[in-house]
């Protein structure tokens, strides 16, 4: 995957200083996180990467269709399916388990400006389920089929994670433990500019055990980041094991979170109504993250809470059965 190259410094108006653990970036006209590889944010401008939103998405104030919904999570699941036919290996699992996440953010809570364009922001923390992140821009027809099909392809443009500048795409993610710190960047460029935007960060329950995702946590609160929603894809698996075995002292994650001043709720993940009612439901008076509990593999009986899926593609059999029980439920 192609990284975005570091800003000049030139950029910042030679006006730059770092400061804090988890490093926070401040210049004239600018703000950000850094954690190494990657800056988030540009002077005059912290959104340039917008782009047209689907005139049918719905917002909180209109109707969201939970049963349209649900028809286009198993249609991101069958179309991630296809894509693994074309490449060696896919982070099928984790990709399954966020879809209903993505579906709310994009189509139940994203606000959009008048002229069309997206005025919150989403980051992909864990970017090795960029393939849900695709699919579900391919939905909104922000990415065109041709782009899903030339997927990690030498002529094609998408990667194992996404990369920022592309269409759809805000934040350049796959090092974990980055998209929580770009996303309190933006939160905090926004509170300082008074700009409204909400942003919107889906990480991994893995993903906690990055230090800088707890620099952040306790950070967060600490500035008044009121405008940042976060969701833990909480499926409790990562690439070897269960995080409930590897990390058990994660546990429980909600007290932990709520200690450092955020608001934290918890709710079946696979429950859209469940987890709009949620994030409608904040005070807004803290950050808020949102625990939302996954079945990674959903969708997929032989996938489902199966480690091995974290990361291959079906052999020929196992992708005709997987496609007949996705569309046997429509």
């Amino acid at each position: 995957m192609h990284e975005p190259s570091l800003p000049r410094e030139n950029t910042f108006d030679n006006h730059l200083v770092v400061c804090y653990p988890a490093g926070l970036v401040f210049g004239k006209n600018f703000l950000a996180i850094w954690h190494g590889s990657y800056v988030t944010g540009a002077p005059g401008n912290h959104r340039d990467t917008t782009f047209l939103m689907n005139k049918n998405a719905a917002t909180l104030s209109g109707q969201f269709d939970i049963a349209q919904s649900q028809a286009r999570c198993r249609w991101v699941r069958r179309r991630i399916l296809s894509m693994s036919r074309n490449v060696a290996a896919l982070h099928m699992g984790g990709a399954f388990s966020c879809a209903e996440i993505l579906d709310c953010v994009y189509f139940g809570l994203m606000r959009k400006s008048s002229e069309g364009k997206f005025q919150d922001s989403f980051i992909l923390s864990k970017g090795h389920a960029g393939i849900t992140l695709y699919a579900t821009l391919e939905e909104m027809k922000i990415l065109s089929p041709e782009d899903l099909d030339a997927y990690c392809t030498p002529q094609g443009r998408l990667g194992a994670h996404p990369d920022r500048g592309l269409p759809g795409i805000e934040a350049s993610t796959g090092s974990l433990g980055h998209g929580l710190g770009m996303g309190c960047g933006m939160a905090l460029h926004d509170k300082v500019f008074k700009q409204d935007r909400i942003v919107y960060v889906v990480m991994s329950d893995g993903e906690l055990q990055e230090g800088s995702v707890w620099e952040m946590l306790l950070q967060a609160p600490a500035l008044g980041l009121t405008s940042l929603v976060v969701f833990v894809d909480y499926n409790n698996l990562q690439s070897l094991d269960f995080t409930s075995k590897t990390h058990p002292n994660f546990y429980p994650i909600q007290g932990k979170i709520e200690a450092f001043g955020w608001e934290v709720m918890e709710v079946d993940g696979h429950d859209q109504k469940a987890v709009l009612n949620a994030v409608a439901s904040r005070t807004r008076r803290a950050p808020f993250l949102l625990i939302c509990k996954t079945i990674k593999g959903k969708g997929v009986s032989f996938m489902e809470n199966q480690p091995m899926w974290h990361y291959r593609s079906p052999n020929p059999e196992e992708f005709q059965q997987a496609m007949h029980e996705l569309g046997s439920q429509d």
